[in-house]
């Protein structure tokens, strides 16, 4: 499940709402992390915006953090953690999920603030049918 959420690049194949990713850069970080920082497009009728993000895939620690660097919100940090549940015998991940944002506008905010709580939740909704896809299991819902 860490590698499904860590292969942004894949993002536009099933996540509602994003229309394109594009890495700007990526590179190999200390104690065994990989950074990313990409641009993702999202958008809805006739709103359209793209904002950049710096990704770290922490491996080890099985956490992926998302930090914002530019676009439409004043703030926005998310963060992916993943714990083994299961053993060899009935592999399973439980993954918690939180974001924390804020858009720079307040008129966007007033018009898309519930349509990204929304959004966030079909995102889940997205990972575990690709989850489903790929791993051909049924996983229980993220927790956020």
């Amino acid at each position: 499940m860490f590698a499904l959420v860590a292969d942004v690049e894949a993002y536009p194949q099933f996540l509602p709402l994003c229309q394109g990713l594009r890495v700007r850069r990526r590179t190999a970080g200390a104690q065994g992390r990989d950074i990313i920082i990409a641009d993702m497009d999202v958008g809805y009728k006739n709103i359209r915006e793209t904002f950049g993000s710096r990704v770290t895939l922490d491996p080890s620690a099985l956490k992926i953090v998302v930090e914002y660097i530019d676009g439409p919100f004043r703030r926005l940090e998310n963060t992916w953690t993943f714990r083994d549940i299961g053993g060899q015998d009935n592999p399973s991940c439980q993954i918690e999920f939180f974001i924390d944002y804020e858009f720079k506008s307040r008129m966007l905010g007033l018009l898309m603030g519930s349509m990204f709580d929304t959004a966030f939740r079909k995102f889940a909704e997205a990972f575990e049918q690709r989850a489903d896809a790929i791993y051909g299991r049924t996983f229980s819902a993220l927790k956020s």
